[in-house]
């Protein structure tokens, strides 16, 4: 997720003394991705490179580059007995420390991503060069214009191609993309609460329907919360490779936001909470209607991954959440001959 970028800016902004710690490299088996990153501050940190004694070396070489100038340090930790991890593979974090403000490459980063605009972060490992950020038609930052045509083209082919953090030489790229990912949850009941706070917490973007007024409380960043009076018109508004919940207290509304659902040709899961009784009653008036019993296949319900039985909204919630990933999975898989389980949909970008 993406999350660093403003975290990162604010607190730059505001004159705080700050070390980015970046995965930049990984050989064998490792805690977190290339590209996962963890924001050091004199009293906090914020962010993950995976926990355990390299998240905690980590954190204090961190705290000892605070306020130093501002160039990156890279450096390399075995993760064995001497390290205290079991992983077995050796990773190259970079260090980036910022205590004069906000510089430039950043607050054009920021402002593309508020803009939804792909991006790739280009740094010099070496530190002679600084950071630059390249878009498809423009570049950012101060990278020596001697390499900038090299380098550029570089980040532009990783872009189109959509890869993940990767080195070229002593040159580090990482695609700042928008998530893949884009869930409708209709119901703002119990249920639904806690299966958009199980999904929030993803790289994903969410739209949260109710027809009832003042149903929403609050909603995490991610999420976009609709009061509609006829939510069933919503299932238009979701693109291509969606992911879907139905939830909502009516099972005549219910019955409508599926029915628009299954007639779309671009689902990726389409989850319906209830008994199979309830699914019963959905085919039998679906066939009704002419609908094929090929679209009418692919309503999941009862939701929820096997060996799960429990009936609380959070234990449901993780059930749930756990079949849609893995629909979603598949449904990229089956878009994408090249996909494989390295290059992770729901990564930390």
């Amino acid at each position: 997720m993406n999350e660093w970028i403003d975290e990162l800016s604010d607190l730059a902004a505001a004159g705080e003394r700050v070390v980015l710690v970046t995965v930049a490299g990984i050989r064998g088996s490792a805690p977190r991705e290339v590209g996962a990153k963890m924001i050091v501050t004199g009293d906090a940190t914020v962010g993950t490179i995976g926990g355990g004694q390299l998240e905690y070396q980590c954190t204090r070489i961190a705290c000892d580059m605070l306020g130093q100038d501002e160039i990156p340090s890279l450096r390399k930790f075995p993760l064995g007995t001497a390290m205290g991890q079991c992983c077995g593979g050796v990773v190259d974090i970079l260090f980036e420390p910022f205590s004069s403000g906000l510089p430039g490459w950043l607050r054009d980063l920021r402002a593309l991503h508020g803009q939804r605009q792909p991006a790739v972060i280009v740094t010099d490992l070496s530190g002679g060069a600084g950071k630059q950020v390249v878009t498809a038609d423009s570049t950012f930052g101060d990278a020596d214009s001697a390499m900038q045509a090299s380098i550029v083209i570089k980040a532009r082919e990783g872009l189109e191609a959509g890869r993940t953090a990767h080195r070229i030489d002593n040159w580090f790229f990482e695609d700042i993309v928008g998530t893949d990912l884009n869930i409708a949850v209709f119901g703002a009941g119990h249920v639904g609460s806690a299966i958009v706070q199980a999904l929030s917490g993803l790289d994903c973007n969410i739209r949260w329907i109710d027809s009832r007024r003042n149903i929403f409380r609050s909603t995490p960043a991610n999420v976009r919360a609709i009061e509609s009076r006829e939510p069933a018109l919503e299932v238009a508004a979701m693109p291509p490779q969606s992911c879907y919940l139905v939830m909502t207290h009516s099972h005549a509304i219910d019955f409508d936001i599926c029915g628009r659902i299954l007639r779309r040709d671009d689902v990726a899961y389409c989850g319906l909470i209830g008994s199979l009784t309830k699914r019963r009653r959905f085919e039998k008036r679906y066939r009704a209607e002419g609908m094929e019993q090929q679209l009418i296949d692919r309503l999941v319900c009862p939701i929820g991954v096997d060996g799960i039985s429990g009936k609380k909204p959070a234990e449901i919630a993780v059930a749930a959440a756990a079949e849609l990933l893995q629909a979603f999975e598949r449904a990229t898989a089956a878009a994408s001959p090249t996909y494989s389980g390295n290059v992770h949909p729901l990564r930390q970008r």
